[in-house]
């Protein structure tokens, strides 16, 4: 007899990319894919993480760790050591001036999201956030029994809320805002002037303005790679090691908080997960080193030209993304035009992972506005696999016509 599940689980939708990974693996492994019996290898865009390993410091690090030592809980928060560390770096990058004390070391910027979550949200609140965004972040929310509200967001206004829209969606059950910038699908930033009225606005009715900051660090455009941090301290900010860090496996991230919320979410830290990975941390304090940060600058300058690669291709096959993206790594691409012939967006990826063997990310994961008529594509892979890519792609739409 099936067990009864909890009702939350009937607002969680599937994570479609997952359904789309596994469809890419029944196709890799068909001779179709395999070079010896002349197939073409799958080229996976579909997947948001770095192919870059941990920095060399880090991995060394890590061993250190692991040789003959043992490797206890730490508190709650985190290794004093690292958040000193990272508030060290948010002076250097950004000119922030963050107290250690508000910051949580988190099992990952997904353990950061449901520890916020619940310690701030419950059933009969609202959360406004925008259509398109990343769609666990919404579920984190569902999962404390407040609703995402999500407001269509295109390309006028860089697929991103603006304070208009949060000041006239506002209603006595909003409780705040969920922001992402850069954002995954669409690579996109919140101005800052527009952050700063935002929270402002958010402010003014006595919410709280939540940014998922991930991609940050892998901002390519001086015009937006600030921190939302810089708005007021009542900003709480999301983080990881998993993106500009390339720490993906290793599941660590981290909380910047207003000082009231430091305990509660102690609290809950420490009944949920006890503690972040120990090993992870001790690791974590070599990304700060000098060798190591310049080495994920140089890292950042690749994904950069990696995207204008994406962009030149994109361009040259017909396929508009309609606001480049300042960050992350990742392209929204429109591909409305190709529905007549390739169907939605669902049914083009589809086709071109059976046709082409490059699997890209169909827009229903992202929101329902426009999930039909877009698809993301990770410039996450090395520049020789993009190409490739992108010219299958070609070749594919060529014999389509």
């Amino acid at each position: 007899m099936p067990h009864r599940l909890a009702r939350r689980l009937e607002a969680i939708e599937p994570f479609y990319v997952m359904e789309m990974a596994k469809a890419a693996g029944r196709i890799a492994g068909s001779p179709a894919c395999d070079p010896a019996q002349g197939g073409s290898p799958m080229i996976y865009l579909n997947i948001g993480e770095p192919d870059f390993p941990a920095a060399p410091a880090v991995l060394a690090a890590a061993r250190t760790c692991l040789d003959g030592q043992t490797i206890p809980y730490t508190q709650a928060t985190g290794l004093a050591e690292l958040r000193a560390a990272i508030s060290r770096w948010y002076a250097q990058r950004w000119s922030l001036d963050i107290d250690p004390a508000r910051i949580v070391l988190t099992a990952g910027a997904s353990a950061g999201l449901q520890l916020i979550c619940t310690a701030l949200f419950e059933a009969g609140d609202e959360v406004l956030m925008p259509d398109p965004s990343y769609p666990c972040n919404r579920h984190f929310v569902t999962a404390t029994g407040a609703t995402p509200r999500l407001l269509t967001a295109g390309p006028q206004h860089r697929y991103q809320l603006d304070a208009l829209s949060v000041q006239q969606a506002w209603t006595p059950a909003t409780r705040g805002v969920l922001l992402a910038s850069p954002s995954n699908p669409t690579g996109t930033s919140i101005d800052p002037a527009e952050m700063q009225a935002i929270v402002e606005t958010v402010r003014s009715r006595g919410g709280v303005t939540l940014v998922d900051e991930i991609y940050l660090g892998l901002s390519y455009d001086s015009r937006f790679g600030r921190s939302a941090l810089a708005c007021g301290d009542d900003v709480v900010s999301i983080n990881s090691f998993s993106k500009y860090f390339s720490m993906t496996g290793w599941r660590l991230g981290w909380l910047v908080l207003p000082a009231d919320l430091v305990e509660p979410v102690e609290r809950l830290a420490q009944n949920l997960y006890i503690c972040p990975s120990t090993l992870a941390q001790r690791a974590a304090l070599a990304c700060f080193e000098a060798d190591s940060l310049q080495e994920f600058e140089r890292r950042r300058g690749e994904f950069a030209r990696r995207r204008d690669t994406v962009l030149r291709g994109l361009e040259r096959i017909g396929l508009p993304v309609p606001v480049a993206p300042d960050g992350a790594f990742y392209a929204w691409v429109d591909c409305s035009a190709l529905a007549p012939r390739w169907g939605d967006s669902w049914d083009l990826c589809q086709r071109l992972m059976a046709q082409a063997h490059v699997v890209l990310t169909p827009g229903r994961d992202f929101g329902p506005a426009s999930a039909a008529q877009h698809l993301r594509l990770s410039y996450a892979s090395a520049l020789p696999q993009l190409e490739t890519a992108l010219d299958r792609l070609a070749r594919a739409f060529d014999a389509g016509r």
